[in-house]
């Protein structure tokens, strides 16, 4: 297989979907950036194995996506699957989300000793001394929220808190529980009988704002928070 050619792979329903993608404009496609299917796919055929040549049947292309039309298969496909990067590309994408993240302890945590920012090269070192492990694919602001807690034994930081109570509809309760996991810590919770949540949260100044535009997109807007105190 040419080394211009990448997998792009879904595994749905106990089988396997596979395309030929051009490596850049499927991982810049992964990654956000909105362009033609047409210039992503290497040819308009969906594989059971890529590498052996081998067609997924047609009958099971319509049970699956409901449809045969390999451009809108491949869409589902690059959406909701993953695509194989190269060495390269995981390096390159690891070192900006590195970046990100080094960003955004700089800006949100302190040296409680100085109650200033810690330098951006002492952050990395006591990354590296933790041992941290950066995910190419996975958000930021998610990421150096752990990260802050693994660097405390380490060096002296501290980050500002802010507390809200949120209420979550029972129709997205579950997804936007679990974005709030992720991104701030939950000191109290309570589950209605119509599968409501409503819990008081805790979040690191300059991480919150995101917290609340993710829990609106979720909810369509019907999340309600309140700043809380006690």
């Amino acid at each position: 297989m040419s080394k211009s050619y990448t997998i792009a792979r879904l595994e749905k329903h106990g089988e396997t979907f596979e395309i030929l993608v051009d490596p850049d404009n499927a991982l810049k496609y992964k990654m956000g950036e909105k362009m033609p299917i047409s210039k992503i796919l290497v040819y308009e055929e969906v594989y059971k194995d890529a590498k052996k040549g081998i067609r997924v049947r047609e009958e099971v292309l319509k049970k699956t996506f409901g449809t045969t039309d390999p451009v809108k298969i491949a869409e589902r496909i690059l959406e909701e699957g993953t695509i194989q990067i190269t060495a390269e590309q995981r390096r390159r994408l690891i070192e900006e989300k590195k970046k990100q993240i080094i960003d955004l302890i700089a800006k949100n945590a302190i040296d409680p000793r100085t109650n200033l920012p810690h330098p951006p090269q002492r952050i990395e070192l006591a990354m590296e001394e933790a041992g941290v492990q950066i995910d190419p694919f996975k958000d930021a602001k998610e990421q150096a929220l752990k990260i802050i807690e693994k660097l405390r034994p380490i060096i002296p930081i501290k980050t500002g808190i802010l507390k809200f109570k949120i209420r979550l509809p029972a129709d997205v309760a579950a997804r936007g529980y679990s974005v709030i996991k992720n991104m701030g810590k939950v000191i109290r919770e309570q589950w209605g009988g119509d599968g409501s949540w409503t819990g008081v949260v805790e979040v690191p100044t300059g991480i919150h704002i995101d917290l609340i535009d993710r829990l609106n997109k979720i909810t369509s807007g019907r999340v309600e928070v309140t700043q809380f105190e006690g």
